[in-house]
């Protein structure tokens, strides 16, 4: 079982910056993956950014280049560092964690979300 806490979230102007965190807790060490990922009004959710258990990240295309993911699956927090927001970036934002069981099962985990906000 993994639980998952955010915090961060708010309004913001176009332009502005944001800092969201996630912390994870876990009743048996299995995080693989981290992730925050966003969903807006009538869309899909969609990915913002992920870090795996070696270190690699990786963005989703609309974020790239303004937004940074720091923290690592050892110390089971993941910050996102958001610049330069749009007005499109406006969603529930939600942190992910993907736990592994030995040898192949998969489990998602979601926080309860974030609402950010950007508009003048």
């Amino acid at each position: 079982q993994v639980q998952l806490a955010e915090s961060g979230g708010g309004l913001v102007q176009p332009g502005g910056s944001l800092r969201l965190s996630c912390a994870a807790t876990e009743d048996t060490p299995c995080i693989s993956v981290m992730a925050w990922y966003r969903q807006a009004p009538e869309k899909e959710r969609e990915l913002v950014a992920r870090i795996r258990s070696t270190g690699s990240t990786n963005y989703g295309d609309s974020v790239k280049g303004r937004f940074t993911v720091s923290g690592d699956i050892a110390s089971k927090t993941l910050d996102l560092q958001m610049s330069s927001l749009k007005p499109e970036d406006t969603a529930v934002y939600y942190c992910y964690a993907l736990c592994t069981i030995w040898p192949d099962h998969e489990y998602d985990y979601w926080g309860q979300g974030t609402q950010v906000t950007v508009s003048s």
